[in-house]
């Protein structure tokens, strides 16, 4: 049989091109290199996600070798095995998407068009979208009603141009204390926004609503609320998903993808012909594929003619920073207020998503403010030693703990800023180190662009302000070079210029007539938000191309 469209990967990028073509008649197939969980699967097993990776493969058996560049342009090389540094991040129907928090921001319009608004940037590869923020909008819009996107919109500096004036559910309830930000930002003369979650508070779209655990971020969602690409799409079309299935090779020959092959669960050796390929394997893996795909007509990787092919590889730039509310400073009602549990800290600050330095004008970012996860393992580890760096033993250390967990509460932000796009940033291939299925293995070249972090401690320090106001102690931030692996983006940028881009407009291949690439690999530069949204609208987008192409 030869399907109208193939896929590869079940994701963000994968599902909404899914669930389009097939509920449109058309014959659609998805090879997913997971397995398939579903809502009962789903637990909040501490330590199956914590210490044993459930959703994610051994890296004895799959792993990447990583290539770290430092400021002194040093490269230290990790084998990933050996160092428990692992990319993967959701391997499963559905993708990482079942276990996103689903921090649900759109990207600016300015985010479309960074090197014209802000110019060039010295050591970085800054590109313009060839896609505008109005014509991703009407696909913002439909990932809002489609997968789920509850908030509250409010006027704010850097609130983008809307169709609509309110997200299509309401926002989730809210724990007390952010009463005390909203307060400290007013009196900061900050703009707090409530934060658009892809969760949904009560039953719809064939879903139950939000059971407010608390356990979303790394946990599968045992209600549905949370709008994977899984329950919010797959579940819900008729595309023949084939699980356990990794795509080793796509075969072409001068201006086609002809077959797609894959291992199964057993090591057994499948081909798949189709019309369109679509591939959506995580940023990563699918510049992996491509490179590993060599021909005659190919010599250096699919559609890598140009050597373009995993080249301007972005992650998000920022970090990470917590404060610490002890009852010690508290009155009884705010006590209250502080452990009040499962309830949502969702609060957001954009108003530094561009700001002024030194008299220049500089892309910022969103910072995101949340509760310490609800996960006990990290929390508890934290006790472990007393305040001159001793391990507690015993009594003490079960003192310390009960303390620590019923007497405070650790209030958490994210930095998202723009992780500038470089030619030291790239994926390649490591020939010498191959996975189960004797294939090489990626290998991912790091470099951090130095503006990177001085805009990521900006807006830190931001945060900073806001957690001081409110009397919380113990306050830290980390910013870093250190790659988030579950924000990853690049490796097959779009453009207009073939010379200098993987694929066009339309994220198709300029050097390949059927062959498409809808993950987060398409984008030339990030945003200063999680990416997810923006996966799922630039599919659909897709996929209403694709259906028009198959329907002429």
């Amino acid at each position: 049989m030869t399907y109208d469209v193939c896929i590869i990967g079940s994701g963000a990028g994968g599902s909404p091109v899914a669930y389009e073509l097939s509920r449109a008649g058309f014959s659609v197939v998805v090879l997913e290199k997971g397995k398939e969980y579903k809502e009962d699967d789903f637990n909040k097993d501490e330590l199956a996600v914590s210490r044993r990776e459930l959703f994610t493969p051994d890296l004895k058996d799959e792993q990447h070798v990583i290539y770290e560049l430092d400021e002194s342009k040093e490269r230290r090389r990790y084998l990933g095995s050996d160092y428990q540094w692992s990319f993967w991040n959701g391997s499963m129907v559905g993708g990482s998407s079942n276990l996103m928090s689903g921090y649900f921001h759109r990207m600016k319009p300015n985010d479309f068009k960074l090197l014209s608004t802000h110019g060039e940037i010295e050591g970085a590869n800054v590109a313009d979208w060839p896609l505008s923020y109005e014509e991703l909008e009407p696909y913002y819009e439909k990932v809002e009603r489609i997968v789920g996107v509850s908030g509250e919109v409010v006027a704010h500096s850097f609130l983008e141009p809307r169709s609509t004036s309110h997200f299509p559910y309401a926002k989730l309830e809210e724990n007390g204390v952010t009463k005390w930000f909203d307060a400290a930002c007013k009196s900061l003369d900050f703009e707090s926004i409530p934060t658009p979650r892809a969760i949904i508070p009560h039953a719809a779209l064939k879903r139950h609503g939000c059971s407010y655990s608390n356990f979303c971020g790394s946990y599968g969602c045992a209600t549905g609320a949370k709008g994977s690409a899984r329950a919010a799409l797959l579940q819900k079309c008729d595309a023949r998903v084939i699980t356990e299935a990794f795509v080793y090779k796509l075969e072409s020959d001068a201006t086609k993808v002809t077959k797609a092959h894959y291992y199964d669960s057993d090591m057994k050796t499948h081909e798949i012909s189709a019309k369109i390929f679509v591939l959506a394997a995580q940023a990563i893996e699918s510049s992996r594929l491509l490179l590993n795909s060599k021909n005659r007509f190919f010599p250096y990787g699919l559609a890598n003619n140009n050597h373009q092919v995993g080249k301007n590889l972005i992650f998000s730039g920022g970090g990470a920073g917590e404060g610490r509310f002890r009852f010690e400073t508290l009155t009884h009602e705010q006590q209250k207020e502080l452990m009040e549990v499962g309830l949502f800290f969702n609060r957001s600050l954009q108003q530094w998503y561009e700001y002024k330095k030194s008299s220049k004008k500089i892309k910022g970012g969103t910072i995101d403010f949340l509760f310490e996860h609800q996960n006990l393992v990290p929390r508890i580890k934290r006790a472990f030693y007393d305040e001159e760096g001793k391990i507690l033993w015993g009594k003490a250390l079960e003192q310390k703990i009960h303390k620590e967990l019923t007497t405070s509460r650790v209030l958490n932000f994210e930095v998202f800023n723009d992780w500038l796009p470089t030619d030291e940033c790239f994926v390649g291939i490591e020939e010498e180190v191959k996975d189960k299925y004797g294939i090489p293995v990626g290998a991912i070249h790091l470099y951090s662009h130095p503006r990177d972090r001085e805009v990521g401690d900006d807006l830190a320090k931001k945060a900073v302000q806001v957690l001081e106001k409110m009397g919380a102690t113990e306050i830290n931030y980390s910013i870093s070079s250190a790659p988030p692996p579950n924000l990853v983006a690049g490796g097959c940028r779009f453009g207009e210029n073939p010379k200098t881009s993987v694929l066009d407009k339309n994220c198709k291949a300029h050097a390949l007539d059927n062959l498409y690439v809808t993950d987060a690999s398409f984008m030339p530069t990030g945003g200063s938000v999680p990416y997810t949204w923006t996966i799922y609208a630039n599919a659909f987008r897709i996929a209403d191309i694709l259906r028009k192409r198959l329907e002429s």
